[in-house]
């Protein structure tokens, strides 16, 4: 009984061998259009889902905009009372706001620097080492320049 199974379904009996060769009803042409249906389907169902999607999020946005516009109807006179303290405080927040972040960016860049400056004398050679020592050279050659006509001009005056 199972052979009998087996063979009528081998030999084109309608099975699912066929309908991946294409011989289903309809010949050749009932496969594409199954796929055609389940495209079609998928797009329905993504146009669905982005409507729900965007539906509750326009509707969670609608709901936000109402309760910004009571909390500012609502808060609005307790912060014209309240203005001449709230300004100065305010103002002062910020101040200590802005000084706490210069404090800290200074402190980083210190620590920066410290870091490049040990490298640098443990022979590590950091980067913009060589352009220092160029510097350093350019400097020290300029100075035995000026040394030297300095010299030159003391030897010139004692000898008039």
């Amino acid at each position: 009984m199972a052979d009998q199974h087996r063979g009528t379904m081998g030999v084109g009996g309608g099975g699912y061998g066929d309908l991946h060769r294409g011989g289903g009803v309809g010949g050749g042409y009932g496969g594409e259009t199954q796929q055609q249906r389940q495209g079609a389907m998928m797009t329905a169902l993504k146009a669905a889902t982005a409507a729900t999607a965007g539906g509750s999020m326009l509707v969670l946005s609608g709901l936000i905009l109402a309760g910004t516009v009571i909390a500012l109807t609502v808060a609005t006179p307790v912060l014209v009372i309240f203005s001449p303290v709230l300004v100065p405080a305010a103002i002062t927040l910020a101040l200590m706001a802005a000084g706490f972040v210069t404090s800290g960016g200074l402190g980083v860049a210190a620590l920066s620097v410290f870091s490049w400056m040990y490298k640098y004398l443990t022979g590590k050679h950091p980067p913009g080492a060589d352009q220092l020592d160029h510097a350093k050279a350019r400097l020290a050659s300029k100075a035995r320049d000026i040394k030297d006509a300095a010299q030159h001009r003391i030897d010139q005056a004692q000898g008039s």
